[in-house]
């Protein structure tokens, strides 16, 4: 008569348990053994190379670069004046109704208005005069004038 399946799968589970666990505790002990403790400054000490690339050696002094302290940006750069703060352009578009328009400046860019910008009335093609403002969603006219 043939033994059933069972009794023989779980002989064989049994023995991957045991071969499971006897595998743990050697990794384990295998740690212990290569553990190390109480290392020295100089061996837990990291350099950088003078490309930047961690190291175990400290640096060549022959190689150190020297930086000036103006020349480092933190941040933002510091916005530039622009030469002439006063620009002419030509009203490109503007809704009355919804109170807002673009113009054109002399050298192609657009920048959007609001009507609470506007000193006067203006049309679409005047020839307009006003200062640039730098938002978040980009150029703005602040002060524009018809131009006479």
């Amino acid at each position: 008569m043939a033994r059933s399946k069972e009794v023989f799968n779980k002989r064989e589970k049994e023995k991957q348990r045991q071969k499971e666990k006897k595998e743990k505790r050697e990794k384990m002990e295998e740690r212990r053994a290569n553990q190390v403790k109480g290392k020295s400054l100089d061996d837990m000490m990291a350099y950088l190379d003078e490309n930047g690339n961690i190291s175990s050696s400290p640096p060549d002094p022959e190689k150190k670069k020297v930086f000036n302290l103006e020349d480092i940006e933190i941040g933002v750069p510091k916005g530039r004046e622009m030469e002439d703060p006063i620009k002419e352009g030509r009203v490109d578009h503007f809704n009355a109704s919804k109170g807002y328009g673009f113009i054109v400046t002399n050298n192609g860019e657009r920048v959007f208005f609001h009507v609470n910008q506007v000193k006067g009335l203006i049309r679409e093609g005047d020839i307009v005069s006003f200062t640039v403002e730098r938002s978040p969603k980009g150029l703005n006219a602040l002060g524009v004038a018809k131009k006479q």
